[in-house]
Order: C-alpha cells, then sequence, then structure tokens
C-alpha cells in the first residue's frame, strides 16, 4: 500500500515531511478508491506503463515449449561472467536423447514423449551355443521396444517429459515422431530450469544430521550429547505425535530444485553449465526441465 502511494502522492517521502506525509496518507486513503490503488500498485518508482514479467522464451520472441533432457552430473566448476563475477555451476552431460516413444492426447490424455539415455548391455549372439557373459542384459521386451526407435540397444534410462504444461491458456503443443533426437541446443543461457535428483543416500542417521538437532551440552557429567530427548506428549493425548523428527533413514530421496539459471550451453561436448548445486552424487543421473 504504501509503495503504492508514493507513485500518486506529488511530492518526495522525507523525515521532514513524516508528519504532513501520514496526513497525506489518510486523506488520500480515504478518497481514493480502492480499484485506484489497485491499479497504481501496478506501476513501480512512478513509472507510466506497467512491468511485464515474461519469460526468455517469449523476451527473444519464440515459442516456449515444455521439454527437457536426461543427463548425467559430472561434478561442479565455476565460470566468470561478462562483469568479472565467479559462478558456481554444475556441469551436466546430456548426450542427445533419443525420443523412443509419443504419447497424444487423444490416445492417453495428455502430449508427452519418452526419451532415452545411455545404452544396456545385451545377450551376444552366437552359433556354437556360448552362454552369455555374467552380468545383467537387457530382456528381449527392452530390446523390441528400442527397435522400434531405430536403436540397437535399449537406452539405460527411460523418462517421460510432459509437452503441454507450457505457461498460457492455449500453448502450443510442439509435434515429435518415434526416433527423433533431442539435443542441448534446446536451452539457451539465461533461460530457467527445474532439474530433478536423487540426492546422496546417507543411511540411518540420528537427529542431529538429518534434522539439524543442536543437541545436549557437551560438559563434565552430561550423558544426552546427541540423543533425541522426550518423545511423548503427556497424559494427554498419550501418544506420540505423527511427524515427530526422530532418527531414520536419510537421503536417497528424489528432490527437484526450481528457476535453476543455464550459465552456459556446450554443444560440441554436449554440456550444460548450470548456475548453483543441484542434488545427487557425481555420476548421478538428472533430470533437466525447462520451466515456465
Amino acid at each position: 500500500m504504501r509503495g503504492a502511494l508514493y507513485s500518486v502522492l506529488p511530492f518526495k517521502y522525507s523525515v521532514l515531511h513524516r508528519k504532513y506525509w501520514v496526513l497525506q496518507v489518510r486523506t488520500q486513503v480515504l478518497t481514493t478508491p480502492y480499484s485506484l490503488l489497485r491499479r497504481f500498485s501496478h506501476f513501480r518508482g512512478g513509472d507510466d506503463s506497467p512491468t511485464e514479467r515474461r519469460s526468455p522464451a517469449t523476451l527473444h520472441g519464440e515459442r516456449e515449449f515444455m521439454i527437457g533432457m536426461i543427463g548425467k552430473k559430472l561434478g561442479m566448476t565455476q565460470l566468470f561472467n561478462e562483469q568479472g563475477q565467479q559462478v558456481p555451476c554444475t556441469v551436466v552431460e546430456a548426450t542427445p536423447n533419443p525420443v523412443t516413444k509419443v504419447m497424444t492426447t487423444a490416445a492417453v490424455g495428455f502430449a508427452a514423449v519418452e526419451l532415452g539415455y545411455g545404452a544396456q548391455r545385451v545377450a551376444r549372439e552366437n552359433k556354437k551355443g556360448e552362454h552369455t557373459p555374467r552380468g545383467r542384459r537387457a530382456t528381449k521386451a527392452e530390446v523390441g521396444h528400442a527397435k522400434k526407435a531405430g536403436l540397437d540397444a535399449p537406452p539405460a534410462v527411460l523418462r517421460s517429459f510432459r509437452l503441454d504444461d507450457a505457461p498460457g491458456k492455449n500453448p502450443e503443443v510442439p509435434t515429435y515422431a518415434v526416433g527423433d533426437i533431442i539435443k542441448v541446443d534446446i536451452f539457451t543461457p539465461g533461460e530457467r530450469v527445474k532439474v530433478e535428483g536423487t540426492t546422496k543416500g546417507r543411511g540411518f542417521q540420528g537427529v542431529v544430521k538429518r534434522h539439524g538437532f543442536h543437541g545436549g551440552p557437551n560438559t563434565h557429567g552430561n550423558t544426552k550429547h546427541r540423543k533425541p530427548g522426550s518423545i511423548g506428549a503427556g497424559t494427554d493425548p498419550s501418544r506420540v505425535i505423527k511427524g515427530k523428527k526422530m532418527p531414520g533413514q536419510y537421503g536417497n530421496v528424489r528432490h527437484t530444485a526450481l528457476s535453476i539459471r543455464v550459465e552456459k550451453v556446450d554443444a560440441e561436448r554436449n554440456l550444460i553449465y548450470l548456475r548453483g548445486s543441484v542434488a545427487g552424487p557425481t555420476n548421478g543421473i538428472v533430470f533437466v526441465r525447462k520451466q515456465g
């Protein structure tokens, strides 16, 4: 409300005019309709045109398609921007993802594509009847599914990405065919993405590491350094409340980081440089999606 009145009142606010400003505010609130104040609240700093929040794709005159890629987290590095600032970045290697399946709105009720990453080992074919070496091999169903997309080996990771969840009332849905290749050039530096990964598994941990409890005193004679303490709630309700923070499994859960800025795209080496950290260990699988 105060920010809106700054642009309405014809004078600059200062310490000397504080009493006069309070009097004018009371008069302005009583005489100005609420709808007019709401209209002025869209202006910032007295500008004549309201500010708009547009996505990077809209700013560049392009339509925004909600598509993503499957990649592998290589680690972290640093970049220096044009202002000379050091920017910590996570490097994701996203080799070309083939489209293995296309789902349409008429068939399943939504538009999506299934992408593949990596390659599995397949059973060795020979006429002598020799056994396949030890180790997991792709099943016949996976091999047949990959052959429909023209792949020699089934992908190690399969993941579907929605195409009809772009912002807007009637977003344009892109069309893909089985066998198409998605590369890192779909991302541009400066746009925002959401990155989904699996956090590092830390096993069974106590409340200090799992929930950040401070623990008890470390003085002489104290025996409750890292113990959780009392967990009950007395006679009423005579039970442990649901959701009580207690020791247990920590990590190894799916985590999505929102609004991650793309700092650099290396199309030759299939690398995406993302600002900040991303959940997961080194060589962990991550899913990079465009965010409207």
